[in-house]
């Protein structure tokens, strides 16, 4: 009889894992890389496709009773895409090309504009959250424990007895570094230029910390919040490093397979980090650091121009 219920339960946790991942690659920018390798520019209704799915997953999650645990990951993706959906047809209208997204706008405007929106999609993210857990702490919007252990990770050298007071600093320094070094070659500033772009330092390193806590609310604690106890460690991690690693495939820095796969990475340790220290400082510093270069990036090449 334990036998029994022991093989039914691992086939209810199968059916739930194979269940989440075909979610999240469908509404992944995975039909977007395959829509634009076939036919090129991806079009506007394919979100909204996705949109539509989601609504139908909810609705599946309410019928289907094995499926009744992804209920709260559905809603929660269902709401991210639907507001950053919203977003972006704000962001399409003509009053909004007029006022900031059209020549003369400065670099300060322009991206401040965009993260307002941005914000807005975070904070949908985290109220449906909240309604959910009634607790910040179960979706950790929380500082977390710094000084955490760390899972030992054999084939990055992790050992047992490590600390993500340590390992933190290398992996955000490592990330900006592994950033930094092809941007300058690819950039190459002039002395002349990187002394003109001093100016744009403070509104890069707030785009930098915005970017960051946003990314890491609706890419990372979403998910994390909703999922791990019902898929396990291991497969959300996978999970969540697919999803924001194909998000970078078609618009990454760089673009490809390359980028998707060091920012796939980069989300896997953010998703290691936000679930052993049960908090969002250390993924927010880490996702930081290298967007600091990146945006750091653009206020150069907004110069060179």
């Amino acid at each position: 009889m334990n036998e029994e219920l022991s093989v039914q339960a691992r086939d209810a946790r199968r059916l739930l894992i194979i269940t989440a991942w075909v979610v999240i690659l469908a509404v992944s920018d995975l039909p977007d890389i395959v829509w634009n390798t076939i036919a090129g520019r991806v079009p506007a209704s394919l979100f909204w496709g996705k949109v539509v799915f989601l609504a139908g997953f909810l609705g599946i999650t309410l019928l289907v009773k094995a499926l009744r645990r992804l209920r709260s990951y559905g809603l929660v993706l269902f709401i991210f895409f639907l507001a950053f959906g919203l977003t972006s047809l704000i962001r399409s209208t003509a009053w909004f090309q007029g006022h900031f997204n059209s020549p003369g706008i400065s670099f300060f405007k322009g991206f401040m504009a965009l993260y307002v929106l941005d914000i807005g999609v975070a904070l949908a993210v985290i109220a449906v959250l909240w309604t959910l857990k009634r607790d910040r702490r179960a979706f950790f919007m929380t500082r977390g424990r710094l000084d955490a252990p760390i899972e030992p990770v054999r084939w990055l050298g992790i050992k047992a007895g490590g600390s993500w007071k340590t390992f933190g600093w290398i992996f955000a320094c490592a990330a900006a570094l592994a950033v930094l070094i092809p941007t300058l070659l690819a950039i190459a500033p002039s002395k002349a230029i990187m002394v003109k772009t001093l100016p744009l330092l403070p509104a890069v390193l707030l785009f930098a910390a915005i970017n960051a806590f946003t990314e890491e609310v609706y890419f990372r604690a979403g998910l994390l919040a909703t999922l791990t106890e019902i898929i396990g460690k291991n497969q959300i991690l996978l999970l969540t490093a697919t999803f924001f690693g194909l998000a970078h495939w078609l618009n990454g820095s760089p673009p490809g397979l390359v980028g998707a796969l060091m920012t796939g990475f980069l989300a896997w340790l953010l998703g290691k980090s936000m679930l052993e220290t049960r908090g969002i400082a250390w993924p927010w510093l880490i996702h930081f650091l290298p967007d600091v270069v990146i945006f750091l990036s653009y206020a150069l090449m907004r110069v060179k121009a």
